[in-house]
This record gives C-alpha cells, sequence and structure tokens, in this order.
C-alpha cells in the first residue's frame, strides 16, 4: 500500500511562487512515475506535471515553462516548483502515482493552493 502526503500549498499572490512536496511511503516509489493533478472548482480535473522513475518530465501546456517537477527517491519524495503563479492555477493539487503517467492508483489527500491578490 503506498501513501501520499502533499505539503507547501497556500495562499500566494499573483507572479509568486510556491514548491509543493509529497512524501510517499510504503514500497516501489523509485520504480513508478509519480505526478501532479490539480482540480479547480467548475474545471476538468488536469494532469499537471508528471515524471517517470528515470527522471522523464512532462507538463500541461498550461504550465510548460513555470512549473517544474522532480523527485528525490532517496527521500522518497516528489516536489512541484511552481513559478509565475496566476489565478488559473487555484486548485487543489493531488500527488499520484500509478503503473504510467495519466494512470494513477494512488492520491494523496490533496493540498489548496490559491492565487489571488
Amino acid at each position: 500500500q503506498v501513501q501520499l502526503v502533499e505539503s507547501g500549498g497556500g495562499l500566494v499572490q499573483p507572479g509568486g511562487s510556491l514548491r509543493l512536496s509529497c512524501v510517499a511511503s510504503g514500497s516501489g516509489f523509485s520504480r513508478n512515475p509519480m505526478g501532479w493533478t490539480r482540480q479547480a472548482p467548475g474545471k476538468q480535473r488536469e494532469v499537471v506535471a508528471s515524471i517517470t522513475s528515470t527522471g522523464s518530465t512532462s507538463y500541461a501546456d498550461s504550465v510548460k515553462g513555470r512549473f517544474t517537477i522532480s523527485r528525490d527517491n532517496a527521500k522518497n519524495t516528489l516536489y512541484l516548483q511552481m513559478n509565475s503563479l496566476q489565478p488559473d492555477d487555484t486548485a487543489v493539487y493531488y500527488c499520484n502515482t500509478g503503473p504510467a503517467p495519466g494512470y494513477w492508483d494512488y492520491w494523496g489527500r490533496g493540498t489548496q493552493v490559491t492565487v489571488s491578490s
């Protein structure tokens, strides 16, 4: 069983930055792809970014050039560095893992990110 715990969300002004973290417990962290998905009220769920076990990354067009996903397998931790945040980035951000990017078997409880002046 895998457990994922996110942290790092909060309130930030437009143009600001936040760094999300996700600590994974259980086996197999380093072998599986991981990612971040966000859900905003009234909007479709969106896979923001994903990273494979070998470090290959992919991003939604909406965040390319602003967000960076990374992982530290020694610490069982996934990160999402978010820069140049905009109000449209406001959402609950979930940490995920599973057999393939976008095919997530496990979800954290989420962390709220609010971008507002």
